[in-house]
């Protein structure tokens, strides 16, 4: 029988676990190409034949998204698989069409075909859009348990911008693995907060090596998902976080729709500062669409370490890149408590950029006054650094995860914002995870 011709739509995440989990060592398909969006440099690379195996002798590989319609027609494409996230359903549906359109079928893959098991219990954590707090919720979670006497590992939705061939599986234990493997920003964002609660992180490309990996040395594992993704491993307990400051978002973004319908338990995050007429309204969203899930408020209050800085300044804001961007959230933590401590002024580095983050501002006109954290690589974290000290102002406020300090230097007053999650129940956190565990002892 022929193989089937297939592409595979992505940015360097669900592309290639679809790819290792279902079609590299299969009879029926052929992967001719990866295509790539989202994040910059990716395209133009090849999905080495160290992970895509024997029968891709020279590796596949990756393009431009906008050549689609093109790779289609030249190499007689049969399916197209749309393969990333945090989307919304009309976006989906337009790549669709594109792809129907030049002669191909069009597939979105799910949970019997992508997502593997673990022998140890998994604790999933999802959400309906990117900044919604998920990352805050796997800290707590994988603290939390720690705190029982377990094990935790947690395995992070990958971020592989590096060589691919160097990152099959990583290990981050110290911030001295950050530096050995090279980590964006957007990395140390994710992992940095789990080595500082003494939390080992797993990551990389190919998430059956590195699942058997942290099984040798967990009791059980932490899913801390990216973007709005469903979870690679079969979760044994599915947390999702919605957002009230985008309501109506779980109704619209893919797969966000889809992990509200899974979830075990939907925490509604950010109620201290979203409005009571959206949280309500994400609130009967999600009974409509899983009336049997476990619904918990939440708060993010918002700290900062040097408060009186601010007061009656001119502030420049830097933001979580991620979410801001793609993830459509016109401010984040540094706008809010920046405006809560009476800033004079919220100045508007725009008219400052350079480089990539200038054209970061074309692509996402959503933005206004504040910086996105971008650093997908030392050029561009080379261009927010000189961003940075073109802009007049008094001090800077990190809303980012991480201290973007130990990364690049700023030479201009800096206050770092910190945020946690705060659950407010009807239920604790800690609660819903020790049924859990007594539930998976008597299996």
């Amino acid at each position: 029988m022929q193989k089937k011709k297939v592409i595979i739509m992505g940015a360097a995440g669900r592309d290639f676990h679809n790819f290792n989990v279902y079609f590299r060592n299969s009879d029926a398909y052929e992967v001719v190409a990866f295509t790539a969006t989202q994040i910059p440099g990716i395209e133009g690379r090849v999905y080495p034949t160290e992970l895509a195996g024997p029968s891709y002798p020279k590796g596949i590989p990756i393009y431009p998204e906008e050549n689609l319609p093109d790779l289609i027609k030249q190499q007689d494409i049969d399916e197209v698989v749309f393969a990333y996230s945090d989307v919304s359903h009309e976006y989906v549906m337009h790549k669709a069409s594109t792809a129907l359109a030049s002669g191909a079928d069009f597939r979105l893959m799910g949970p019997k075909t992508t997502m593997l098991k673990a022998k140890v219990p998994v604790v999933a954590i999802g959400a309906v859009r990117t900044g919604s707090g998920k990352s805050q919720t796997s800290r707590q979670v994988a603290k939390i348990l720690k705190g029982k006497g377990l094990r935790v590992a947690a395995i992070r939705h990958p971020m592989p911008y590096g060589d691919l061939r160097k990152q099959i599986w990583q290990r981050f234990a110290s911030y001295e693995d950050l530096d050995k493997h090279q980590c964006t920003i957007e990395e140390r964002e994710e992992y940095e907060p789990h080595i500082d609660n003494g939390i080992i992180v797993y990551a990389g490309v190919d998430y059956a090596e590195i699942l058997r990996e942290a099984e040798k040395e967990a009791d059980i594992i932490v899913w801390d998902g990216g973007n709005n993704d469903m979870p690679f491993y079969k979760p044994d307990l599915n947390i999702v976080v919605a957002d009230p400051h985008r309501a109506g978002h779980e109704l619209l973004y893919h797969p966000g729709e889809t992990n509200i319908r899974m979830a075990n338990v939907v925490i509604v995050n950010k109620v201290d500062t979203a409005d009571p007429a959206k949280v309500k309204l994400v609130k009967e969203n999600i009974k409509m669409l899983n009336p049997n899930a476990t619904v918990l408020d939440a708060a993010s209050p918002i700290t900062v370490d040097k408060p009186e800085l601010i007061r009656g300044k001119r502030v420049l804001a830097i933001e979580d890149g991620p979410t801001i961007t793609h993830g459509g959230m016109p401010y984040g933590a540094a706008v809010i408590i920046a405006k809560n401590l009476g800033a004079s002024e919220i100045v508007d580095p725009r008219p400052y950029a350079v480089g990539s983050i200038k054209e970061a501002y074309k692509k996402y006109p959503h933005l206004g006054a504040l910086l996105p954290a971008l650093g997908y690589g030392e050029k561009q974290v080379a261009e927010l650094k000189e961003t940075i000290d073109r802009i007049p102002c008094d001090v800077v406020v990190l809303g980012t995860p991480i201290d973007l300090r130990r990364v690049i230097t700023i030479k201009q007053p800096t206050v770092r914002a910190n945020y946690e999650l705060k659950v407010l129940g009807p239920v604790s956190l800690e609660q819903i995870l020790q049924e859990f565990l007594q539930r998976s002892e008597k299996q």
